[in-house]
């Protein structure tokens, strides 16, 4: 087995595990916004960090997996990285959408580290992840149609 086809495994299981965990995220986020009067609890704190944590390991080996990739060298070479919609879904809206997903999980996390109440800024963001994790997620390619 070579080594685009292990990061394409590891990219693809992750995927699941992120799945699982960004769902757990919004009902934590929900439940605290709407249950418990935007107090935020432990479990808050941890799904938001262990949903930040996977965002990241999942982004990094998506970019290792984008350059590695042969689609993408000869998406590049032919000039038709923008022109076809599954390249372009594939090698720019997916990892930018991702990018910015990883980015606001980072920030979230932050807001729930050092605040005991929950802002709807922070719920706000948090579907803004949720939704741009939803876009850009291949579900077709993994649960099949």
């Amino acid at each position: 087995m070579d080594f685009y086809k292990i990061l394409l495994n590891a990219h693809k299981g992750f995927g699941y595990l992120e799945l699982l965990l960004t769902s757990l995220f919004i009902i934590a986020l929900l439940a605290t916004m709407f249950g418990f009067s935007g107090k935020v609890n432990k479990f808050l704190k941890k799904i938001t960090l262990f949903t930040m944590i996977f965002f990241h390991v999942q982004f990094l080996l998506g970019v290792c997996l984008l350059f590695t990739s042969p689609g993408f060298k000869a998406a590049i070479a032919a000039g038709t990285l923008m022109k076809d919609a599954y390249s372009r879904q594939t090698f720019v809206e997916h990892p930018f959408s991702m990018l910015i997903a990883a980015v606001l999980m980072t920030i979230i996390n932050k807001k729930v580290k050092s605040n005991d109440t929950i802002s709807l800024a922070i719920v706000i963001m948090g579907l803004i992840a949720v939704g741009l994790f939803a876009f850009a997620f291949p579900w077709m390619r993994v649960f099949g149609a």
